[in-house]
């Protein structure tokens, strides 16, 4: 028996970084990229590297692009705790899982650049393994799970907008309410029509890379400390989501670029952002979309009012700044 799964990189539409805090965010799908796990029965388990999981370099120039490209981690660590967490949830439930298996990923996915490539290998090896052990995990709690591989098992701070839009795909509405998700580990995943958003694009920049710790890690621990500034920007970030929201499932998907402007300024005065992930963002402003982070850092999202002359100046823009810009397919 072989299996192959795939998850997929996502952008963060409007909310973000909120989800990590009762909040609420829109995230879309982006099947331009993907990461996909292989587990077939095997006399011992095992768990093959792949290319970012090298160890062996041919100078020492070679092994710093490494670093800079990769961090000090590549997917073995992922899929190692991922195995971890999935063994805990068939203790817990009763499940089986008693069959040795080979295990092997690949993904194209941008590293480092807030399109979540990480929870991604994550989730593709949790379909992996359901799908071997016939083991069901219900949708709504899926993404809790994948989410504590990374939180709990690895101690890296993340939220849950992440693996909920790569269990669910396509687009969704997420409200995070604490009184929710402490009621039923999980908050309210609406999923959206495609169609009903406005034109939109994802740039990204290798080197803008910055791992999604940098954030969440600082920023927990000054939620942590109830800061005033804080507590009041997750709030205005929830009702910037929700407005959102709301027009989408209107027909008026093109009118939410103010909030999306709107988002990324409020999380500038809270967070520091480096000078080459503001010019990313200004990049698209100064041609006329309005622009987000798509996630962590190193990528942004942005919609446009759907003249294809202002996509390729938009597309000329970003390369010469050597970034890349694609036109997600959500579907």
């Amino acid at each position: 028996m072989i299996v192959q799964t795939r998850a997929y990189a996502r952008a963060g539409l409007i909310g973000n970084p909120s989800d990590g805090y009762f909040g609420k965010t829109i995230s879309f799908i982006i099947k331009n990229f993907s990461a996909r796990v292989t587990l077939y029965e095997s006399p011992r388990l095992s768990i093959l590297p792949q290319r970012s999981d090298r160890l062996e370099f041919r100078d020492y120039g070679e092994f710093l692009e490494d670093v800079r490209l990769h961090g000090y981690y590549g997917g073995i660590r992922l899929i190692k705790a991922a195995i971890k967490r999935f063994g805990d949830y068939c203790a817990r439930t009763g499940a089986a899982f008693d069959r040795n298996f080979s295990i092997e990923y690949e993904t194209n996915i941008p590293v480092r650049v807030g399109l979540a490539g990480s929870s991604a290998i994550i989730t593709a090896t949790m379909r992996a393994l359901m799908e071997f052990f016939g083991v069901e995990i219900p949708k709504p709690v899926l993404p809790g799970v994948i989410l504590s591989v990374e939180l709990d098992e690895l101690k890296i701070g993340a939220g849950l907008q992440d693996r909920v839009i790569q269990v669910y795909e396509g687009v969704v509405f997420m409200d995070f309410d604490k009184e929710r998700m402490e009621r039923d580990g999980f908050g309210l995943y609406e999923p959206m029509d495609p169609a009903l958003l406005p034109p939109v694009f994802v740039a990204y920049h290798d080197s803008l890379a910055e791992g999604t710790e940098v954030t969440h890690n600082d920023l927990r621990s000054r939620f942590n400390r109830k800061e005033p500034q804080v507590l009041d920007g997750i709030k205005r970030w929830a009702e910037l989501t929700q407005h959102a929201r709301d027009l989408i499932v209107a027909g008026r998907g093109r009118e939410i670029g103010p909030l999306m402007d709107a988002n990324f300024d409020l999380r500038a005065s809270l967070i520091q952002i480096s000078p080459g992930n503001r010019a990313l963002v200004e990049t698209g402003r100064r041609l006329g979309a309005a622009v987000n982070f798509a996630g962590s850092g190193g990528a942004v999202v942005g919609c446009h009012d759907g003249d294809p002359e202002r996509l390729r100046r938009l597309a000329e823009a970003y390369g010469g700044m050597g970034a890349t810009l694609i036109v997600p397919e959500i579907r």
